[in-house]
Parts: structure tokens; C-alpha cells; sequence
């Protein structure tokens, strides 16, 4: 798995080789700056993207529309082979597992509470927030609302990646920042994990998950990717 989200400037790389090689996004895909994570790319988008990088780091592309690579426009339930090497995103079981960090039986991957210290969240921790009936016991931040080291420029009030200490499998903002497309579908969504910079700390668990529509963007969402 990658160890952290997607960012802009590998997000660039890919998509740049990407529209000359047949392939089509809805998204130039956003990003805050360059180390900043991409958001605001729909699940589409994403899946076209790990296969672009696929085929450029020659490994076998995962998704398929029918017999042929997914690289056009819509296709509402494109194929996923996980079987072959290529970059896939992960399902929500596995993006669990990930951030978990070997870490069982805790809300987050490193512990029970949550602080600025460790995610960029948006806390409401009753004591420094005027909305005390919107916070959580576990979350003990001493600055509440938006991260205060990164609410500046506008939206989204992303962070660089890596800006926190990784898990114990080595992966960096698995909670927090941008929430993350999973391959997981149901009916017509599919999901998402992670919470970002937007959300308070019940979003942040490592249980938690969330459920988008594959053909929207969010300024809150990103991605990372994992093959075998």
C-alpha cells in the first residue's frame, strides 16, 4: 500500500502520461499544492488513474470495462482483478486492516484519543467547543475546530503528506487529511474510509466507514493504492 495518499504532484505525473495514452478523467485533479494530497477526484477517476500508472510502471492493469483496460468515460461497475500486479484501490476490509497497523482492539492506529497532535481533523472537543453535544469523550485535542497549523488559504484545509507519525506498518494520515476511495460498492455507492481534515473525531475510527457517489468528486476526498 502506498505509504501515504495520493498527492498532487504523483497525481500530475500519471495523469499527464495518462490523456496522451487514450485515456480520459472527468478531473484534471485539484490539489491545495504540490505535497499536498489530490482531491476532489471521483472513484472513477481514481480506478482509471491506477491503471494508468499500471501500464506505466509496467504491471498488468486491474480494471476492465469487458475484454478491454478501463481508460474511457463512465462505466458504472468496471471489473477489478486483484489477482494481477497492478495498482488497484483497496476494499474497505483491507484499508481496515492497513490502517490498523497491527494494532487491535483501538478507535484509532494509535491508541483510544485522538489529538491535533496526531490527525488533521476537525475537533470538537466539549472543552474548547462551543457545540459540547457534537463531541466525543475521545477526542482530547486542546485546540478544537479546524487543525490550527493548517486552516489557512482557502479550502480544503488539507495538510502535506506524511505531516503525521505513521502507523506501525509505516503508512502516513491513514486517518484524517482526505478520506480515502475503497473498491467496496454497495448498490451504487462506494466507499470510503479515513475522515479528513473536515470531519470530527467519530469519522477518524478505524471502523468507520463512509459511502460516496463513484461519479462525484469531494474537496474532502482523496485516495492511496495498493497492488500486490
Amino acid at each position: 500500500m502506498d505509504s501515504t495518499e495520493v498527492t498532487k504532484a504523483q497525481w500530475d505525473v500519471v495523469y499527464n502520461w495518462a490523456i496522451t495514452n487514450g485515456y480520459y478523467f472527468s478531473s484534471t485533479g485539484p490539489g491545495k499544492v504540490s505535497n499536498h494530497p489530490v482531491n476532489t477526484v471521483n472513484w472513477y477517476d481514481c480506478v482509471k488513474w491506477c491503471n494508468a500508472r499500471s501500464e506505466m510502471d509496467w504491471r498488468t492493469p486491474c480494471y476492465m470495462s469487458g475484454e478491454y483496460v478501463y481508460r474511457g468515460s463512465y462505466v458504472e461497475s468496471p471489473s477489478c482483478n486483484t489477482n494481477v500486479n497492478g495498482y488497484h484501490l483497496p476494499s474497505n476490509d483491507e484499508w481496515e486492516y492497513a490502517a490498523r497497523g497491527g494494532l487491535s482492539s483501538k478507535r484509532f492506529p494509535w491508541g483510544d484519543t485522538v489529538t491535533h497532535n496526531q490527525a488533521n481533523y476537525n475537533s470538537t472537543n466539549s472543552t474548547n467547543s462551543t457545540n459540547s453535544t457534537s463531541s466525543y469523550i475521545y477526542d482530547i485535542s486542546s485546540t478544537s475546530g479546524y487543525h490550527p497549523d493548517y486552516n489557512n488559504g482557502g479550502y480544503p484545509y488539507t495538510s502535506p503528506a506524511g505531516s503525521f507519525a505513521p502507523n506501525g506498518y509505516g503508512l502516513y494520515d491513514i486517518e484524517g487529511n482526505v478520506w480515502e476511495w475503497c473498491n467496496t460498492a454497495s448498490g451504487e455507492t462506494r466507499g470510503m474510509c479515513g475522515g479528513s481534515w473536515n470531519d470530527n473525531a467519530s469519522y477518524l475510527r478505524c471502523v468507520h466507514y463512509a459511502w460516496g457517489n463513484p461519479a462525484n468528486g469531494y474537496s474532502s476526498t482523496g485516495f492511496r493504492t495498493i497492488c500486490r
